[in-house]
């Protein structure tokens, strides 16, 4: 059975995340809506602007086993998926699960590690199990990946490369805050303080059955025409590198329904796509002049495609 009130559900996750990452409603609701879509979660912005926090906010309101690896330089692979170590007592090698075997991770600053180490997730985020010395282990059920990352512009980073940034379903930023909400954060001391005394607003068996409830979220066939002419035009734009890809068109969909379902729809509106099409797509295209593309290319896309 899904839960007696789902919306009433998803609206006590919003409120009690809103009230401690302040005047980030949008994008609260979209980290809700990537963990309804089942997909990974990646927030890029400067440090301190409360992009852990958000991932931590999450996790605990949902309720799921959580574990955060900070990543640097000289990490290894190993440091993630654990380790097989010698038991002198059984004369054999046991396996020390490392900190993916949870329900969300949290990668923080996922670019600070070399490439080597960051393909290390891939797997995990792709097929939910890990292979290591040539044994496969599942990985708890659900699995998520909330990674956070510094803009590439700072020192010490390596760029995620296009195949690990496809892994994520969605990409945010969160920005400075507000005037109001950053006299409230001056005021209070800040709120990570609050995070231990977060409970859970959702059993993790509840929220399966609330990803069920986004994934069934009906979409029309006039909605269908319209994402793929979408997707079209980012294939057909002289601007981008590529377009965007048949999983990348998948993930629209996904994210469309989840933004339906935290809005209280039944089904998905064009304006559901466009809502969150800058989240989808801007770190899946990349511009011929260099970088990803930016919000502006995200306006220009939807205006060129027009409802029918």
């Amino acid at each position: 059975m899904l839960p007696a009130n789902p919306q009433s559900v998803l609206a006590d996750i919003l409120a009690a995340a809103n009230a401690v990452v302040l005047g980030k409603s949008t994008q609260t609701r979209l980290a809700l809506c990537c963990l309804l879509a089942k997909g990974h979660l990646l927030i890029e912005d400067l440090p301190g602007v409360g992009k852990t926090t958000l991932a931590h906010t999450m996790a605990r309101l949902l309720g799921f086993q959580f574990s955060r690896v900070q990543f640097t330089s000289d990490m290894l692979p190993a440091d993630i998926l654990g380790v097989s170590i010698f038991d002198r007592e059984r004369a054999d090698f046991r396996f020390l699960p490392g900190p993916v075997f949870c329900q969300i991770l949290l990668a923080d600053e996922i670019n600070r590690a070399t490439p080597k180490t960051q393909s290390a997730l891939l797997e995990a985020m792709e097929e939910g199990q890990v292979t290591t010395e040539g044994e496969t282990r599942p990985l708890p059920e659900p699995f998520f990946v909330i990674a956070t990352q510094n803009p590439s512009s700072q020192v010490g980073t390596f760029p995620l490369p296009e195949s690990q940034l496809d892994r994520f379903l969605l990409r945010i930023e969160l920005g400075y805050p507000e005037h109001a909400a950053e006299r409230s954060l001056l005021e209070s001391g800040g709120r990570r303080e609050q995070l231990p005394a977060l409970a859970a607003r959702v059993a993790p068996g509840d929220f399966a059955l609330l990803q069920q409830q986004t994934a069934a979220i009906y979409a029309a066939p006039a909605l269908f025409d319209y994402l793929q002419l979408l997707v079209a035009a980012t294939r057909n734009e002289p601007r981008f590198v590529h377009g965007l890809s048949p999983r990348a068109a998948l993930s629209l969909l996904a994210a469309a329904r989840a933004w339906a379902f935290t809005g209280g729809r039944s089904m998905v509106l064009p304006e559901d796509v466009q809502a969150v099409l800058p989240a989808v797509a801007r770190h899946r295209l990349r511009l011929l002049s260099g970088g990803q593309a930016a919000a502006e290319d995200m306006a220009a896309l939807i205006r060129s495609v027009p409802l029918t």
